[in-house]
Parts: structure tokens; sequence; C-alpha cells
């Protein structure tokens, strides 16, 4: 498998997360990683979605960049301040647990989420 992009445009409403989480394993799984990955990059992806929703978009455009040694997600953010918010603490504790890289961009519009094929961490 060479480098493949997937992008989804989803209503900013937790009843979707599903939609990304499942999407997300279903990606995972051609970038033939293991189980315990796919589980990550499920996590990370229903975390990353939470987190968007949690900034109030209207719609989150879920970005899915496949490689054979990642998987990179990209998740659009609203302008809503999310700083304060004890809940994104914790999204914040977990993606750092699943995931190999995360974080929003320096203008805010986005968070990214790494999530590395075991057999490629070095």
């Amino acid at each position: 498998m060479g480098s493949d992009s997937v992008c989804l445009r989803v209503p900013a409403v937790a009843s979707f997360a599903r939609v990304v989480r499942m999407t997300a394993s279903n990606l995972a799984v051609l970038c033939e990683m293991d189980v315990d990955d796919v589980e990550d990059v499920r996590m990370a992806a229903e975390e990353g979605f939470v987190y968007a929703c949690a900034t109030a978009p209207e719609t989150c455009d879920v970005s899915f960049e496949l490689s054979p040694e990642k998987v990179r997600m990209g998740f659009t953010l609203g302008t809503a301040d999310a700083e304060d918010n004890a809940d994104l603490d914790l999204i914040e504790l977990l993606l750092s647990a699943v995931c190999d890289d995360f974080g929003v961009s320096e203008d805010g519009s986005e968070l990214t989420i790494v999530k590395k094929v075991s057999a490629h961490v070095s």
C-alpha cells in the first residue's frame, strides 16, 4: 500500500462518533495494523472527535492520511474556547496513552493525531 488520503465530513454531534470510530478502525485494518494498533486508532479517533465537538464547530472534517508506517488523523476545530474544559484534560491524557503524537495547530484550527504501525515504531 502506498500513501492514501480519506476525508470525512460529519455533523459535530456526539451521535456521529461511531461513524468516525468505525471509519478509523477500518482504515487501520487497511494499513495492516495489528489488533492492538487498530484499537488504539479507533479510540484516538473517537477522542479526537469528542475534542473537536467540544470546540463547537458546525461540522467536523476528519482527514485520514494512510501510509505503511502510520495513520495521521486531522480534525477541524471550532472557535469555542476549550482551554478550561476538564473533559479535554482527560481526552489529552487518553490520547497520550494510545497514540504516538497529537497536538493542536498554532492557529487552533486543527487537532492532529498520529499513530504509527507497531512494526515501524523506533
